[in-house]
């Protein structure tokens, strides 16, 4: 039960982080366009919000089944294996959004390197 729990913390984790930073990126998208948005862009982000909002109460769900989890394991581990139990928990969360963070940004490096090679001409174009 507790190792399902675990991967289901795992994908409810990144499914928010995925559909926020999709979300980030079209509102970015539609500040720059401003009033000359496409209809198409303002019902992606419509779209994204909704699912933000689905995904957040799947993590809800994944909250309650933690603290049931966890009352459960309480029952059988020992103190300071039920603290290196809930600690473990606690930071799972935080290493996945890190792990996220840090594939951003390197999408984001590569694709600055992109940019750079052509505009110095050693990449096809597409920036």
């Amino acid at each position: 039960m507790g190792h399902w729990f675990v991967g289901d913390l795992d994908k409810v984790v990144n499914l928010l982080l995925s559909i926020s930073g999709r979300l980030a990126r079209v509102e970015t998208a539609l500040g720059s366009l401003g009033p000359h948005a496409p209809v198409a862009l303002r019902e992606k982000q419509r779209l994204l919000v909704e699912q933000l909002e689905d995904a957040k109460e799947l993590k809800e769900h994944v909250g309650r089944r933690e603290e049931a989890v966890g009352a459960m394991v309480a029952r059988y581990l020992p103190a300071e294996h039920l603290q290196d139990y809930q600690h473990f928990v606690k930071m799972k969360s935080a290493l996945i959004a890190e792990q996220r963070e840090l594939e951003e940004k390197i999408k984001l490096g590569q694709e600055q390197l992109r940019c750079l090679r052509e505009s110095l001409g050693q990449a096809p174009k597409g920036c």
